[in-house]
C-alpha cells in the first residue's frame, strides 16, 4: 500500500479541466506550451487515487516524462524499435527543452543504437550534427556512453578505426568517473573492434574479455554478460575453435533467462548457425538459422536479418525442401544438398547440364556414347571421351556427395553412370 503522506512530483502538462481530488494539491507554474490551451506546471500530490483523478479528469499529456523514457528503454529492449523510438524521442525532446541533458543524453544514445541495428545512417548523422551544435551551444560534454553509442554506429558501418577512437574516448570518461557500468561497456567495445577479421587482433580481444570477467565477479550487468560471451564465441570461431565456440555460446544462451533480451537470443541463435556452417555442419547450420528466422523482426532488426539471410541463402533453406536430400531448381539450375547446402557450379556448364540430366531422369542409366552426344555435343571417341568422362562425374561427386569415398547419389552400373534412385531428390519447377 503507498504511504499517503508521502508527496509525489510530477512534470504534467495539462489542459484546462477540473479534477475532483481528495486532497490537496500544490501547483507551481511553469510556465505556457506552444500550445496556448495547455499549462505545464509542477504537482506536488499526496495519494495514488489523486495522480489516477488527475491522469483521467484533466487530461494529462503525458504523465510523467520519466516514465515514457522507460517504457521507451523497455521496447528497445524487447527489440520493438518502432514503438521505442516514438517514446524515447517524446522524452529527448521534453528535456532538452528543460535543458536536462544527462536524461536527454540518455534518450539519444539508445536511439543511436537503434538506428545502427537498422542501418539507418542518415538518421544516425543528423543526430551526431545534433549532438555536434548542442556541445557548441551549451558548452557541454558527451558522456562515456554516448560515445559508445557512437562507437557502435561507426562499427556497423565498418569505421573500424573511428569506431576504436570513440571506444577510447568512451574509456577515458569512464575511468575518469570513475563509473564501473560506464568502463565495462567501453573495454566491451574496444574488444569488439579488436576482434574483427579484418582487425584481426584476437590476443588483445582476448585479453580485454578476460579483464571484463573479473569484473563480472564483483559487478552485475547481465545484458553485458551475455554479450561479452556472445563476443567470446565469434572469437573462438574465427580461430576455428569450433567446439569450444559451441560451448560458449550456450552459456550465452543461458543468461538469456535472467535478461530476457529476445534480440540478444536471436543473435545466439545466429551465432551458432554461423559456427555450425563454417565448421561443415550444415544440417544442424540450417536448424539454427531457421529458428533464428522465425524470431527477427525484418522492419526493426534489419541488420540482424540480413545477417541471418546471407546464410539461409548459402545454404538454400526452404521450408518443403527440408525432407529432401538434393534439391535441384529447373528455374535457376541451383542445387541444394541437405549436408553440404548451397552448391555454387558458377560457370561450370557441363557438370550442371550433366547432373540435370541424371536427376531428371533418376534411376536411368546412361552409357558413356550418350553422355558424349547428349552433354558434350560431341561424337564419342574412346581414346578421348573415356577419361573425360570419368574426371568429370569425379568433379561433380566432390561437388555434391557428403562423403566422396561412399557417394550417394551418382552411381556407376556396368555399361554408364545414374542416379541412385533411394535417393531423396526433388525437383522444383
Amino acid at each position: 500500500m503507498p504511504n499517503k503522506q508521502a508527496q509525489r512530483k510530477l512534470n504534467l502538462t495539462l489542459r484546462p479541466f477540473r479534477a475532483n481530488l481528495k486532497t490537496p494539491i500544490s501547483l507551481k507554474n511553469q510556465g505556457h506550451c506552444e500550445n496556448s490551451k495547455k499549462t505545464k506546471l509542477q504537482l506536488t500530490c499526496k495519494t495514488d487515487s489523486d495522480i489516477n483523478a488527475l491522469t483521467f479528469s484533466w487530461g494529462i499529456m503525458p504523465t510523467t516524462i520519466d516514465r515514457v523514457y522507460e517504457i521507451g528503454k523497455l521496447h528497445y529492449e524487447r527489440g520493438d524499435f518502432e514503438t521505442a523510438l516514438k517514446a524515447l524521442k517524446e522524452a529527448a525532446d521534453f528535456h532538452y527543452r528543460d535543458k536536462n541533458f544527462p536524461i536527454y543524453l540518455d534518450c539519444t544514445n539508445l536511439i543511436l543504437r537503434i538506428h545502427a541495428e537498422r542501418e539507418n545512417y542518415e538518421e544516425i548523422n543528423k543526430t551526431k550534427e545534433l549532438l555536434q551544435d548542442l556541445i557548441l551551444k551549451e558548452g557541454f560534454e558527451l558522456s562515456s556512453k554516448t560515445y559508445y553509442s557512437l562507437c557502435q554506429c561507426a562499427f556497423h558501418k565498418k569505421q573500424f578505426e573511428s569506431a576504436l577512437d570513440y571506444a577510447q574516448k568512451a574509456l577515458a570518461l569512464g575511468l575518469a568517473k570513475d563509473n564501473k557500468e560506464d568502463i565495462c561497456h567501453a573495454i566491451f567495445s574496444i574488444a569488439y573492434v579488436y576482434a574483427q577479421p579484418s582487425i584481426g587482433k584476437y590476443a588483445d580481444a582476448l585479453k580485454e574479455i578476460y579483464n571484463l570477467q573479473v569484473f563480472f565477479q564483483v559487478y552485475d550487468f547481465p545484458d553485458l554478460k551475455t554479450s561479452v560471451l556472445l563476443l567470446n564465441a565469434s572469437i573462438l570461431r574465427n580461430l576455428k575453435k569450433y567446439d569450444e565456440a559451441v560451448e560458449v555460446a550456450w552459456k550465452a544462451y543461458e543468461g538469456i533467462r535472467q535478461t530476457k533480451n529476445l534480440m540478444i537470443s536471436t543473435y545466439i541463435l545466429g551465432m551458432l548457425g554461423t559456427i555450425y556452417f563454417e565448421s561443415g555442419d550444415k544440417e544442424l547450420s540450417r536448424m539454427y538459422f531457421s529458428l533464428a528466422s522465425k524470431t527477427v523482426d525484418p522492419k526493426n532488426h534489419i541488420r540482424l536479418y540480413k545477417l541471418i539471410a546471407s546464410y539461409t541463402d548459402k545454404l538454400g533453406t526452404t521450408s518443403d525442401s527440408s525432407s529432401y536430400d538434393l534439391v535441384f531448381s529447373e528455374s535457376d539450375n541451383s542445387v541444394v544438398e541437405k549436408k553440404i547446402g548451397k552448391v555454387d557450379f558458377k560457370n561450370q556448364f557441363i557438370l550442371m547440364d550433366l547432373l540435370k540430366l541424371f536427376v531428371l531422369n533418376q534411376g536411368s542409366v546412361y552409357t558413356k556414347e550418350y553422355l558424349v552426344e547428349k552433354v558434350w555435343k560431341q561424337s564419342y571417341d574412346p581414346e578421348t571421351h573415356d577419361n573425360k568422362i570419368y574426371v568429370t562425374i569425379k568433379r561433380l561427386r566432390k561437388m555434391i556427395e557428403p562423403d566422396y569415398e561412399k557417394p550417394k547419389y551418382i552411381f556407376r552400373a556396368k555399361n554408364g553412370y545414374y542416379m541412385n534412385k533411394s535417393a531423396r531428390v526433388m525437383v522444383e519447377k
